[in-house]
C-alpha cells in the first residue's frame, strides 16, 4: 500500500501491479467497497503489460475520511480527477459509484488527457429497487456485527450466488473491529447515516441526473460499459440510454453476473476489459 494526494486535502490509499513504464489503468471501486475488490483484476492487467493501480475512495478502506462527512458525487469526482492527473494518459475504470465519479471527472474536463473510460454496471440511469437493496445491505453494518460469521452471513444473503468462504480471515479487508469488539464495514459510517432532509435517503454519491447526463454527452474518449446481465441496478433501458448519450460506447453483457460484475464473474470481466484495452486503447496510445 502507498498513499497519494486526492482533492480537498484528502489522502487516498492505493495498490499497484505491473511496470510503471507500462500504460496506466486506474481502478475505482463501488460505494461501500475498498481497493481490494480489484485484487485479481490488477494482476491480470499487469500480466498483459498494463500498469494497474487501485484506490480507496474517500471515506473507504485506508483513505482519509471527509472532515465534514460530505460524500456527494462532487467529492468523489474531484478525488478521482486529482489522482488521475498524476498519471500520464490514464484509462479510468470505475464500478458503480466509482464509475459515476470517473464519468463525471472525464465529462467535466477534469482529466484532459484521459485515454479511455470503463464503466462497470453503471449508467446515468439506474433502478431504484436495486439501489435500495444495496443500501439495505450496507445499513446492516452501521451498528456492527458481533463476529466475522455474522459478516459472512450478511454477505451470503446479499450475493447468494457466490460460495460462502470457509476461511473468514479475508473479510478483514472489508471490515474493521471497533474498540467495543463489534465488526463494522471499512468505511466512514457517515457515508450512510448522513441523510438528505428532502428525500430521506443517504447523501452518499448524491448527484443531479441531468448533470451526469451532460457529463456523459461530453465524453469523447473510448468508452466500454461492462454490464452484468442479471443486474438489478442497470436495466436494458439504462444501457440504451447510455448508448444514446455516448454513441461510440462499446457494450459487453456478462452472463451470470449481477451488479458486482468483477466479483461475480471475474475471469469474464477481466477478459472484457483487457480486450478493450488491447484492441481499442493500446493502438491509440502507440500512435501518440
Amino acid at each position: 500500500m502507498f498513499k497519494v494526494t486526492g482533492s480537498g486535502g484528502l489522502t487516498l490509499a492505493a495498490d499497484e501491479a505491473g511496470a510503471v513504464s507500462d500504460p496506466n489503468v486506474l481502478l475505482f471501486h463501488g460505494g461501500g467497497q475498498t481497493r481490494h475488490a480489484w485484487g485479481r483484476a490488477i494482476q491480470a492487467l499487469a500480466a498483459r503489460h498494463w500498469h494497474a493501480l487501485t484506490f480507496d475512495l474517500p471515506g473507504h478502506g485506508d483513505s482519509d475520511w471527509a472532515p465534514d462527512g460530505d460524500y456527494g458525487l462532487d467529492v468523489f469526482g474531484a478525488n478521482v480527477a486529482g489522482v488521475a492527473r498524476q498519471y500520464e494518459r490514464p484509462v479510468l475504470v470505475g464500478a458503480s459509484l466509482g464509475g459515476l465519479a470517473a464519468l463525471a471527472a472525464i465529462g467535466q474536463g477534469l482529466v484532459p488527457d484521459a485515454a479511455g473510460l470503463v464503466l462497470v454496471d453503471i449508467t446515468p440511469r439506474f433502478e431504484p429497487a436495486g439501489v435500495a437493496r444495496i443500501r439495505n445491505f450496507m445499513r446492516q453494518g452501521v451498528d456492527g456485527f458481533d463476529s466475522l460469521e455474522e459478516v459472512a452471513d450478511a454477505i451470503a444473503t446479499y450475493v447468494p450466488n457466490r460460495q460462502r468462504p470457509r476461511n473468514l480471515t479475508g473479510l478483514s479487508k472489508n471490515v474493521r473491529q471497533r474498540d467495543d469488539g463489534k465488526w463494522v464495514w471499512h468505511w466512514d459510517p457517515r457515508f450512510m447515516t448522513r441523510i438528505d432532509q428532502g428525500t430521506g435517503e443517504p447523501t452518499a454519491g448524491q448527484y443531479s441526473g441531468d448533470r451526469i447526463r451532460q457529463s456523459a454527452r461530453n465524453v469523447k474518449v473510448p468508452v466500454l460499459l461492462v454490464h452484468g446481465a442479471s443486474s438489478d441496478v442497470v436495466s436494458p433501458e439504462g444501457v440504451a440510454e447510455l448508448k444514446d448519450l455516448i454513441p461510440h460506447a462499446l457494450i459487453v453483457d456478462v452472463a451470470g453476473a449481477g451488479h458486482m460484475v468483477a466479483g461475480d464473474r471475474n475471469d469474464n470481466f477481466n477478459n472484457a476489459v483487457i480486450d478493450f484495452l488491447e484492441h481499442t486503447i493500446r493502438p491509440g496510445l502507440a500512435g501518440d
